[in-house]
């Protein structure tokens, strides 16, 4: 009887955070070890169908770093990357096109379906939603078939949510010409919640968030505010590879998007413990 009313009294716990987020939608970036994880891509599927259960809209943006890099090289092609972004040649940009917009998107859709959820990938072969052209670099510096995000076709991805099924979208866009681009998984979230105004942007990582000690996961931080965050890079507290994603963190809240967390996606049901719980499991980064 004690595990029941303390199951009760957890439901009662989210109870106002389910009320809160009633309708409001939340873009979860999903990419990197997670997707190769079945176990943790598992939860994090039901855990989103979860959320689209109890009204909320989510939203899916997707890379898939590590199944390119195996595609490649089935194909002998050898990964290049130029300042941290993969350069996309022709037959690289067929690859990566196949794997993301293709099989990727096919399989989590498919997935998620197979939980017991309704879901529509939105790619090249379907409809495309991202819009974009190449990304300009500093000194020009080629990288081939890469691009950044202009426009997104909110309208389809609001009309799906409306008939609670989750958009499942790759991070390629596409140009005015038609032609293909590569595009960072990251900025491709951040494009997509920007344009529709998110509640929330949630990045799944394999960390479990901003932490005082980069080096020990107890010393987490739950809540920053963006001047906090600021102070904290400032001090260097925030440093290495944390930097660029808490300043994504901070340029999506300067366009509209009211909170950002960074989630380690391996922890079972993280999102939802984020979300529909009072402390969190990762950090939430707000205004």
């Amino acid at each position: 009887m004690d595990e029941a009313i303390a199951k009760a009294n957890t439901l009662i716990e989210a109870m106002g955070w389910i009320r809160s987020f009633r309708g409001k939608t939340t873009v979860i970036k999903l990419g990197g070890s997670l997707l190769d994880d079945e176990s943790a891509l598992m939860h994090i599927l039901l855990d989103v169908i979860f959320m689209e259960s109890v009204g909320m809209k989510p939203v899916v943006v997707h890379g898939g770093g590590k199944a390119i890099n195996r595609a490649l090289a089935e194909s002998g092609i050898e990964p290049n990357f130029i300042r941290g972004r993969r350069y996309t040649d022709q037959a690289t940009l067929e690859v990566v096109s196949r794997v993301l917009a293709g099989e990727l998107n096919v399989g989590l859709t498919e997935e998620m379906e197979r939980l017991g959820g309704r879901a529509m990938n939105l790619s090249f072969d379907t409809t495309n939603v991202l819009f974009g052209e190449k990304l300009p670099t500093e000194d020009d510096v080629d990288l081939g078939f890469v691009g950044h995000v202009t426009r997104v076709d909110r309208s389809v991805i609001e009309g799906l949510s409306y008939t609670d099924q989750v958009p499942i979208i790759p991070s390629m866009c596409m140009g005015e010409d038609g032609q293909r681009y590569n595009v960072n998984a990251d900025t491709a979230a951040m494009a997509v919640a920007q344009s529709l105004g998110a509640e929330k942007l949630v990045f799944l990582s394999d960390v479990n968030g901003v932490r005082t000690d980069k080096d020990d996961p107890s010393t987490i931080i739950h809540t920053l505010s963006a001047a906090e965050a600021r102070q904290l890079i400032e001090d260097g507290v925030i440093a290495g590879g944390m930097i660029p994603k808490v300043e994504a963190c901070l340029e999506t809240l300067g366009r509209g998007v009211r909170k950002v967390h960074i989630v380690d996606g391996s922890i079972r049901h993280s999102l939802l413990l984020e979300i529909f719980t009072t402390n969190g499991v990762g950090t939430e980064i707000h205004q």
